[in-house]
């Protein structure tokens, strides 16, 4: 079950019986909240023995992207964001399912489809060529393709077996520890060289293009950093005791969005953590919690008019089954979406 963590993290080529183990979890779903959301959450996506991680609202607000899986088949999704329903299969590549990011209308994600790493781009309708945007090397993740042609990502450096995060990485819900790597942001311009900018891992660039938010790992705490897209101006925007991770930024480069632990943080065993949704300006004011529910809520994404879409593996009642229209098992991983203050 952990395995499927490898695989969105480390985004490197897999054989199809490993992938398969790796997404084990999305058909058993992990553990359920035992009672109904206490927040305003609005269901989006609900299909049958089905499970939606990952959602990535499309630049126009129109469109979700999302990491789908039913029967030990997994793909790239694009859905329509007023309801959630599915209208294109955009890549069942396996080694892109956790590396998928958009660039205006296209999908750009991780592949080594011709033996070697590189960052690919197709038309996200799945209509047209899909080409090979940039060849590279090494293992990266968190990658971000920047209008001049030049990327910002994580760059994932081996340094043997680290049992300690071993015995931290018993969360299925973590994309963000991979044990025995340190990674580092770093800025690959159009003719391959590169710069390191810091300490750290999913980093998220404002509309502007001016600033990359990221997190980096304090003590055993895992706090949200602010800096100038060259590096400079680094500056802390969380310092409690808690694990703040996946990071995004809203459309009008006010708010930062993220996952983390602070309301309830178990430092140590992991397994009591309560995962929430919470936004902090860019600043580093207006700290507001969004999702209060006791099952995982995280990958936060939002959209123009504020919606924030996350995954969530929260119980399911019949009321929401039956306004979806399904029935049977549906305790899994799915899309929902609550809003930002106003």
């Amino acid at each position: 079950m952990k395995k499927i963590l490898l695989l969105i993290a480390l985004t490197i080529s897999i054989s199809t019986a490993q992938a398969n183990d790796l997404f084990e979890f999305l058909e058993s779903g992990g553990q359920q909240a035992k009672e109904a959301p206490a927040d305003t959450a609005e269901l989006i996506t609900l299909e049958p023995k089905e499970s939606e991680m990952y959602p990535k609202v499309s630049p126009d607000g129109n469109y979700l992207l999302t990491l789908t899986g039913k029967s030990k088949n997994y793909w790239i999704s694009r859905r329509a964001i007023q309801n959630g329903d599915p209208l294109n299969t955009v890549t069942d590549d396996l080694a892109a399912l956790g590396t998928v990011a958009w660039f205006g209308n296209n999908v750009s994600f991780l592949s080594s489809r011709t033996g070697s790493l590189g960052l690919w781009q197709k038309p996200a309708d799945g209509e047209g060529l899909m080409r090979r945007a940039k060849e590279l090397t090494g293992k990266l993740k968190d990658i971000t393709l920047l209008k001049d042609g030049s990327m910002i990502a994580t760059r994932l450096i081996m340094h043997g077996h680290d049992k300690h995060m071993q015995k931290r990485h018993l969360d299925n819900f973590n994309n963000w520890e991979i044990a025995g790597t340190h990674g580092y942001i770093v800025h690959i311009t159009a003719d391959g060289s590169e710069k390191r900018l810091s300490e750290g891992f999913q980093p998220a660039i404002s509309p502007d293009g001016k600033r990359i938010v990221f997190s980096m790992p304090i003590g055993r705490s895992i706090h949200l950093f602010i800096m100038d897209i060259d590096g400079k101006n680094l500056a802390e925007l969380s310092d409690v005791r808690s694990i703040d991770v996946q990071p995004t930024w809203s459309p009008n480069g006010q708010w930062i969005v993220f996952t983390s632990n602070r309301s309830h943080a178990d430092m140590r065993g992991g397994k009591k953590n309560q995962w929430d949704i919470w936004a902090v300006t860019y600043e580093g004011k207006q700290l507001t919690q969004l999702t209060f529910n006791r099952a995982r809520d995280g990958a936060p994404s939002v959209a123009n008019d504020g919606s924030v879409y996350f995954h969530s593996d929260r119980k399911i009642n019949k009321a929401l089954m039956a306004v979806h229209q399904v029935s049977g098992h549906v305790e899994r991983f799915h899309i929902w979406k609550v809003k930002l203050p106003q």
